[in-house]
C-alpha cells in the first residue's frame, strides 16, 4: 500500500514479497515525495489475488517483488541502491523477452488464470492453428478473423470473412513460430475466389478478383507468405506409370516412377496480383509409394483431395506454408522456397528430408535417405555447410538469433554442437535416445530424452551442469519423471526453463518450472484439468493445461478449440 507522507517526508510503499505474501510479510521503500504517483493509494481491507490487506499501490495495482521490478529498478537507481542494478536487470531481461522465440517475461512462480475469451477457435486438421500478428494472437473464429491482446484478454480487432475463407499463413505453435507479417485471405465470390490481405492493426486491404486466365495457366491459388497468392501447377507431357507400378487393396505400392513432371510454384503480390518470384521444382526418380493421393496435403481446388488409399495420382502435390518458408512435397518433388523466391533443398531425395528455418536467419536441410545428414543455408540459399546426423533446434531460447545447433549422429552415438554454419564446437556420447534440445538459456543447453531425464549441458564444452530426473531425496524413487510422457513444449524467462509434457493414453498434459542454471525444481504442476470456483465473486477458474501454450510478447496464452486464456 502507498503511505501518504507528511509534508516533507518521504513517500513510502509498502511491498509483498512473492514467498512471504501469505504470511503478511512487507518491505518498504522510501522516495522522494516528488515522484509520488498522482492519483495517490487507494487501500483494499479485503487484499487483492490472495495478497493481504495493505499490498496495493496507486490506482489498486498490486505490487510484488516480481510485478514491481521495473518501477522499483527506476526508484531505487535514483537512491543508489544494489536493489536497483538488480531492477534494471531483471526489466531489461523481462524485455527481452517479448522478442525471442518461446520468451516469457515471468516464470519463477506457479502459473494461473488471468484472464479468459470464450468462443470458438477454428482448428486446423489435428492441430490448433494461430498466428502473431503485431503484437496480437490472431485465429479463425466463426466467420471472422478475431485479434487479441495478450495482456488482457480483450478483442484488439476483428475481420469479417466471405465464404469459404481461409487465412494464411497460420501454424500450430507446438510444431512452428506464429510470427507473420501479415495474413492473405481467400474467399469465395460466386464461382469466382477474391483475396485480401490484414495486417498487424487488423486493416484489411481492398478485396481483389482473382483472374480466371491465371488459375488456367498458373495454378490453383493458396495463401502464401509475405502478403502473396501462391500457384503452383505441374509441366510437361503426361506422366506415364511404367507397367511394374502397383498398389494393392490394402495401400501397399511397389515399383518406381522414374519419368514424371516439373513442378512450377508461383508468387504473386496479393494486393496487385503482380509476380514476385517463380521457380521450377525438378522431377526425379521416386519410389511409387510416394506416388498416391495420400502423400501430401490438398493444394487448393486443384483435386489434390484425399482419394481411395493405394490410388495412385502421379501429379499429386501439397505444401505446408510458414512466414518465410514454404515446403512443397509430392510424386517426384520435394523442396523448399523462401519468402523471397531462394530454392532450396534440391539435393535432398523426396520422402527422405526436409528443409528448416534458423534463428540465426539461414535454413537447414536434413536428410536420412542412407546416412542421416544435414546442409546449412545462407539466406541467399547458399550451402555454408554439412554436418553428420540430423539437427536439433531450441524450442525456446532467451536471445534473438540463437546460434548453437546441436546434431545427432545414431550411428556413432554422439551427441555433437555446432555453430549456424556447421562449425564444430563439441562431441560428447549420446546417453540415450530421444533427445530434445528444449531450451538456450545463458550459457546452458537444456535438452532431455526418452529416459525421462533432464540436463544442462554448458554450451561452450557439452560439459553437464546439472542432471533432473524427477526423484525425491527424500524418498526412495528410480527417478525418470517424465516415464512414458514426452515434453511438448518448452518456454523460457532468461531463467527458468517451463516444460509442458504430456503423457500417453489418457494422462494429462503437466508442467514443470526448472532453474536454467542448477536444475533446481521451482515449481510444478501435475496433470489434469480441473475447474472450481473463485471464493469471491463465483466466477469458473480453470486450472491445467489442455490446450497448446504460445508466447506472444511476453505473455503465455493457452489456446484450445473452444477459447483461450492467459497465464500469470
Amino acid at each position: 500500500m502507498a503511505r501518504d507522507p507528511d509534508d516533507g517526508a518521504a513517500f513510502v510503499f509498502d511491498l509483498v514479497d512473492d514467498d512471504a505474501a501469505d504470511a503478511g510479510a512487507t518491505r518498504t521503500v522510501g522516495v522522494d515525495d516528488r515522484d509520488r504517483p498522482a492519483d495517490g493509494a487507494d487501500g483494499n481491507d479485503d487484499g487483492t489475488d490472495g495478497l493481504p490487506a495493505g499490498a496495493q499501490a496507486a490506482g489498486g495495482q498490486v505490487l510484488t517483488w516480481r510485478r514491481a521490478a521495473p518501477v522499483l529498478a527506476l526508484v531505487a537507481v535514483a537512491l543508489g541502491t544494489g536493489l536497483g542494478v538488480d531492477g534494471a536487470r531483471d526489466a531489461a531481461r523481462m524485455d527481452r523477452m517479448r522478442e525471442v522465440p518461446g520468451g516469457v517475461a515471468d516464470l519463477s512462480v506457479p502459473l494461473g488464470e488471468v484472464w479468459s475469451w470464450s468462443g470458438k477457435v477454428d482448428v486446423g486438421e489435428g492441430t490448433t492453428d494461430v498466428a502473431v500478428l503485431g503484437d496480437a494472437l490472431v485465429f479463425e473464429s466463426e466467420g471472422e478473423l478475431v485479434a487479441l491482446d495478450p495482456a488482457t484478454g480483450e478483442e484488439a480487432w476483428t475481420v469479417g470473412l466471405g465464404e469459404g475463407a481461409e487465412c494464411g499463413p497460420t501454424v500450430s505453435p507446438v510444431w512452428d513460430d506464429p510470427v507473420t507479417p501479415a495474413l492473405v485471405c481467400l474467399q469465395e465470390r460466386g464461382r469466382d475466389t477474391e483475396v485480401f490481405v490484414v495486417g498487424p492493426d487488423g486493416a484489411a486491404s481492398r478485396p481483389r478478383l482473382l483472374d480466371a486466365a491465371d488459375t488456367r495457366e498458373f495454378g490453383s491459388p493458396h495463401t502464401g507468405p509475405d502478403g502473396t497468392v501462391l500457384r503452383a501447377r505441374r509441366t510437361g507431357p503426361e506422366t506415364r506409370l511404367p507397367s511394374d507400378v502397383r498398389c494393392d487393396t490394402s495401400g501397399e505400392c511397389s515399383g518406381s516412377v522414374t519419368n514424371g513432371r516439373d513442378l512450377v510454384l508461383r508468387a504473386e503480390d496479393a494486393v496487385t496480383g503482380e509476380e514476385r518470384w517463380r521457380v521450377t521444382i525438378p522431377f526425379r526418380p521416386t519410389e511409387a509409394t510416394l506416388c498416391t493421393s495420400t502423400f501430401g496435403s490438398a493444394w487448393g481446388s486443384s483435386g489434390n483431395r484425399i482419394h481411395l488409399i493405394g490410388q495412385l495420382a502421379p501429379d499429386a502435390f501439397g505444401a505446408r506454408v510458414r512466414a518465410d518458408l514454404v515446403n512443397v512435397e509430392g510424386c517426384g518433388v520435394q523442396a523448399a522456397v523462401t519468402a523471397s523466391g531462394v530454392l532450396l533443398g534440391s539435393r535432398l531425395e523426396p520422402g527422405s528430408g526436409v528443409v528448416g528455418r534458423l534463428d540465426s536467419g539461414g535454413y537447414l536441410g536434413m536428410s536420412w535417405d542412407d546416412v542421416a545428414r544435414t546442409l546449412m543455408y545462407a539466406a541467399d540459399g547458399t550451402t555454408v555447410g554439412e554436418v553428420a546426423g540430423y539437427v536439433i533446434t531450441p524450442k525456446a531460447t532467451d536471445r534473438t538469433g540463437a546460434d548453437t545447433l546441436l546434431a545427432i549422429d545414431e550411428p556413432r552415438r554422439r551427441l555433437a554442437a555446432h555453430d549456424a554454419d556447421g562449425s564444430a564446437r563439441w562431441d560428447i556420447a549420446l546417453q540415450s535416445g530421444g533427445q530434445e534440445f528444449l531450451a538456450q538459456v545463458g550459457e546452458t543447453a537444456v535438452i532431455t530424452s526418452g529416459a525421462g531425464t533432464v540436463r544442462g549441458l554448458d554450451l561452450a564444452t557439452g560439459e553437464e551442469r546439472w542432471l533432473w530426473d524427477g526423484s525425491d531425496p527424500d524418498e526412495e524413487t528410480d527417478g525418470g519423471y517424465f516415464g512414458t510422457a514426452y515434453v511438448v513444449q518448452a518456454f523460457t524467462d532468461g531463467e527458468v526453463v517451463l516444460l509442458l509434457a504430456e503423457g500417453s493414453g489418457t494422462v494429462a498434459r503437466g508442467m514443470v518450472a526448472l532453474d536454467a542454471g542448477t536444475g533446481e525444481l521451482l515449481w510444478e504442476e501435475a496433470g489434469g484439468a480441473r475447474t472450481t470456483l473463485d471464493p469471491h465473486d463465483g466466477d469458473v477458474v480453470r486450472q491445467g493445461v489442455t490446450g497448446d501454450l504460445i508466447a506472444v510478447d511476453g505473455h503465455l496464452l493457452e489456446v484450445g478449440s473452444l477459447g483461450v486464456r492467459g497465464l500469470g
